[in-house]
Formats: C-alpha cells, structure tokens, sequence
C-alpha cells in the first residue's frame, strides 16, 4: 500500500514537472514567432531611411515581448504550483474506514459485528455516548462505548465539518490505540457505522468511580483510605505518563469520576482520554471538575487537568456530591472546593473528612495532607497548581508523614 502510494505521488511529481516545461515552453516559442513576425513586417513596409527609428522601435517590442514572456511563465509556474499542492493535500488526507478496526488479537471484526448485532447490555451515559456491555463469541467480555452523532445538520458546511471530525477522530483513536499504561484503559477496536463511532475497551467489572462513589453514600460499599489512595495515585500516574512519557504530550480535556474506570482490584484507569477536544458536543460541555480557566477563556493545559483532579481527590477525601451546593456549609462560592479551601483556613479541616472511613489516628494525618494537596491543585491559578510528576512523589510519600 506504501510502495504504491509512493509510486503514485512520484508520477503525479513528474506529470506535473513536464507540464510546466511545455508551458514555458509554449509561451517562450509564440512570443519569439510574434517577434519574428513583427519584424520582418516592419522590415519589409519601411523605407531604407527609417531603419534607426524602426531597430529602436523593434528593440522595444523585443524586450517588452521577453518581459511578457518571463511574466506569463511565472504567473503559469505558480498557478501550477498551486494546482499541485491542492492534489498533494488531497492525496495526503486520511480516507474515512468503515466497518471493525481491529488492535487486539483477541478480537476478530466478524465477532465485533456479530455482538453489535445481538443485543447489548446498557451500563451507563454521559454527554458524549452511552455505555454498554457486550459478550464476544470466544467468551471474551468488553465494554462498547458508543458516541453521539457526528452528523450535521445536512447542509454542505456541515457534512463538510463532520468529515473533517470524523478524520480527527480516527486519527486520535489510532493515537490512543498505541498507548499503554496500567492506569490507562486499552482502546481494543472502533467501529464506524454510519455517523455513529463505536469503542470498544476492556470491560471493568468495578464500573466507574462515579458509581462507586454513588454506592458509597447509599452506603452499599464500604471504600476505605487505603483504596481510595490507591485510586488517587493510580489516576495521577496515568496523567504523569500522559503529560511526560508519550512522544507528544497527551491531555485529558475531560477528567472526571465517569471517566476514571475501576478494575477488579479497584485499580483505576482513565478513559476517554483526549476525546472531548474532537466531539462536538464537548466544546460547550463545563462541569464542576472543569477549571476556571478552560470554562471562562478555552484555555486548556496540563495544570487543567490537575484541577480536575483535585476535585476528584476532593470527593475521595469527602464522599460528597461536587454537584450539590455548598453554601449552607460555610463555602462563600458554593462550590467543594471553596468549602474545602474555607475549612482549611479556618483551621476546621477535619470537618471535611468522610466520617465513615475516620479510624487511626495516622490514616487521619495522611487524610489531611492529602486535603491540602487537593486545594493546592484546586487554585485559580494554573500556575500555583503542581505538576502530575510533582504529585506522584507527593502522594506515594504520604506515609512517611
């Protein structure tokens, strides 16, 4: 496929170089027959006597005809120029696939579309798509995360728009396809059907952290500090190796509890990862994870995704519900993290800790260094906030306090 795509850009380079011979060569030959014919015309009509005034006049039309000449090659130079970048550009974009593609060894396309075809388990939603859970024929179990319509709404600027997505789509899938990390979720194959993408990722029998958490205050699981440390430290590892060991630094744009998926040993792994800067029902999506940055200017860096987690570890410290109101708590913005930064100045940091997982007297020391990490990754400032590299070493010591 390479040797043969080479060999057409080569053939397109010298079907164009040959063009642009003869077009030089066409206009530097009629201008030099529309000299000659001048010429001989003047030649032949004057007496002897006009010669001088007729050689300057001749010279004139000579030099104004090489003038016009240089022009025209030049003008068809870059005309050409111009024709051959477009085809090169158009021969360069990436072709939109349909049907299975396929990373994983364990998964054959005739199995995806078999299993697409027969009925599939919901697990949950989010503004970008829904979840399912979907048994293959070899027994291998995966969770389908299917996106939201790329679609316009059927006008020439849009259908142009959804292509354009749909390439930077496929593009970042293949991204995401090579990256491996324990605290990362596989992307195993995709699916385009139509205008709709399907992901396909290890099924995680634990769900999101989101539904833990939701257990937790049902109190329908018990989730002690040790767990939730663990979580905490698994999700900044995954944004250390994203910001710092991919070739290309790689950010979320979209952390948040639904997005952090738990394995069976409760190890996290995060999701999505990149994919809210491409969907466009992303771009005006803000959430109380979302940092005053990117909600108020679209500004977007590594610090934001730090914000994000702050919150997430804000949650984890708490057990609370970061879309509820704070208010009525002491919080002069409502929000968890102007409570947690409000307690902590007024020296009431201990208020905040979840009370049902309060025991020794060491874990409630780790809880509160904790708590003031997250507010330090909650500033306003991105430029306060520590990088994901700083807090790996800053949670994994917390022991040793």
């Amino acid at each position: 496929m390479e040797h043969r795509r080479r060999r057409r850009n080569g053939c397109s380079n010298t079907i164009c170089l040959l063009l642009f011979f003869f077009l030089v060569f066409a206009s530097r030959t009629s201008t030099s027959a529309s000299c000659r014919r001048r010429t001989v015309k003047h030649l032949s009509t004057n007496p002897p006597s006009s010669i001088p005034l007729e050689s300057r006049i001749t010279s004139k039309v000579i030099v104004i005809s090489i003038v016009s000449g240089i022009l025209t090659g030049l003008v068809s130079a870059l005309v050409l120029a111009l024709l051959v970048r477009c085809i090169v550009k158009f021969m360069k974009q990436t072709p939109i696939l349909k049907g299975p593609v396929v990373f994983s060894p364990k998964i054959t396309p005739k199995s995806l579309h078999a299993a697409l075809g027969n009925g599939i388990q919901l697990l949950g939603s989010d503004p970008n798509g829904k979840y399912y859970k979907m048994v293959l024929d070899n027994g291998l179990v995966v969770a389908v995360k299917r996106l939201g319509s790329l679609e316009g709404n059927g006008s020439p600027e849009a259908t142009s728009s959804s292509k354009s997505v749909k390439r930077r789509l496929q593009k970042e899938l293949e991204l995401l396809a090579g990256l491996r990390h324990r605290n990362l979720m596989s992307l195993r194959a995709y699916v385009r059907e139509s205008d709709e993408f399907s992901l396909v990722y290890d099924y995680m029998p634990n769900g999101s952290l989101e539904d833990v958490m939701n257990k937790v205050r049902a109190k329908e699981v018990e989730l002690g500090w040790e767990i939730r440390l663990r979580v905490a430290v698994g999700i900044v590892k995954g944004l250390q190796y994203l910001h710092f060991s991919c070739e290309q630094q790689i950010l979320h744009y979209n952390l948040k509890p639904t997005n952090v998926m738990l394995d069976s040993e409760f190890e996290p792994r995060l999701a999505d990862c990149g994919l809210a800067k491409i969907m466009p029902s992303s771009h005006t999506a803000v959430s109380c994870y979302s940092a005053p940055e990117s909600s108020q200017s679209n500004r977007y860096t590594d610090k934001s995704d730090i914000f994000s987690f702050g919150m997430i570890l804000g949650v984890l410290l708490t057990g609370k519900d970061p879309t509820l109101p704070f208010g009525g708590e002491g919080a002069s913005g409502g929000s968890l993290g102007q409570w947690l930064k409000h307690l902590q100045q007024s020296g009431e940091a201990r208020e905040a800790l979840d009370k049902s997982i309060l025991g020794e007297e060491v874990e409630e020391d780790e809880m509160l260094m904790a708590l003031r990490i997250a507010i330090i990754c909650l500033s306003d400032f991105p430029a306060d906030r520590p990088s994901s590299d700083e807090l790996v070493h800053m949670l994994t010591q917390l022991h040793s306090f």
